[in-house]
């Protein structure tokens, strides 16, 4: 897949895409239907499917202290873009000049001269512009005006409701993976590169990778059972492990991040990039009296993990 990051493409080669147009965080099953469309419709036309989306994300762009919300970095969502067969990622910087173009300056200059695009795919709820001002119907005006098709799709639900980002993050915070799972269409999953840490694990018997979750939607914390895809490096491959996510109460006041032991692993793997599947939550964080209690809890997680990963039979 290829990543463009300026709306001024100059290679014939990235012009006359069908492009599905939004944020894609997470990239759920709502996502995924509008991706579909574009493949259909790119498969048509003979000419490459795109995706057109923004970094950092709007809602940070305008408030930058807010408490992160986002589901994915920008790598993780790239990664599961490309799996769905995107061959153009537009990822356009937003910044001052772009949220203060009106729907029909971002329709002429962004959409039509600058990545001159055949047509876009949008969900109902799309909107765009300064201020948000434009919606589906807009764009879909802007379209026959300037000489690019729009399709719009509708909005996608489930036994859970309605596939979308706000749902999933509710799934997380309240400690359902599953659930979040069946709203994305793939486990929800964290990745990052690992991390050197206080190697407190090591010391414990339990050595474990350290992931940052900086700037990402935080999950409740506890213990999860999981799976981890190393991605890069010599041991690059699938591990199956248990996972704690939260700020260690036992050793004072801690940044929240990822750690995660890996069963019947061996190697040092500091500086790859892994990707962390969050397959079932087990119990919420606690603060030991001490390290024997500890680990003891430790090993505890481990037997059930393992049991609980034994019986799932397919990657998602």
């Amino acid at each position: 897949m290829r990543i463009v990051r300026n709306y001024r493409v100059e290679s014939p080669g990235d012009r006359g895409a069908v492009v599905a147009i939004g944020n894609f965080d997470g990239v759920h099953l709502g996502h995924q239907a509008v991706i579909k469309s574009v493949e259909e419709i790119a498969a048509g036309r003979q000419t490459r499917k795109g995706v057109v989306t923004f970094e950092p994300h709007p809602r940070q762009f305008f408030n930058a202290s807010a408490r992160p919300f986002r589901l994915t970095n920008s790598a993780t969502r790239a990664r599961r873009l490309e799996t769905l067969g995107i061959e153009l990622l537009f990822e356009l910087e937003f910044n001052a000049h772009l949220s203060n173009m009106d729907p029909f300056r971002f329709s002429q200059e962004v959409l039509k001269e600058g990545l001159g695009i055949s047509h876009a795919v949008i969900g109902e709820d799309f909107h765009y512009g300064h201020r948000r001002k434009g919606t589906s119907d807009h764009l879909e005006q802007d379209g026959a005006k300037l000489g690019f098709g729009v399709s719009t799709i509708s909005i996608k639900t489930g036994s859970l409701g309605e596939y979308s980002s706000t749902s999933i993050r509710n799934a997380l915070s309240d400690g359902r993976p599953g659930d979040a799972s069946r709203l994305l269409g793939h486990w929800h999953r964290v990745e990052g590169e690992v991390l050197t840490g206080e190697r407190r694990g090591r010391q414990l018997g339990f050595p474990t990778l350290n992931i940052s979750l900086q700037n990402l939607h935080l999950p409740k914390f506890g213990v999860y059972a999981v799976i981890t895809d190393v991605l890069t490096g010599a041991l690059k491959g699938s591990y199956i492990g248990s996972a704690s996510i939260g700020v260690r109460p036992t050793f004072g006041v801690n940044t929240p991040n990822l750690e995660v032991y890996l069963f019947d692993f061996q190697g040092e793997i500091y500086g790859e990039i892994v990707s962390v599947a969050l397959v079932s939550f087990q119990r919420e964080e606690l603060k030991f009296e001490g390290v024997d209690d500890l680990i003891q809890q430790m090993r505890e997680d481990c037997a059930k993990s393992r049991s609980i990963l034994s019986k799932v039979t397919a990657e998602s």
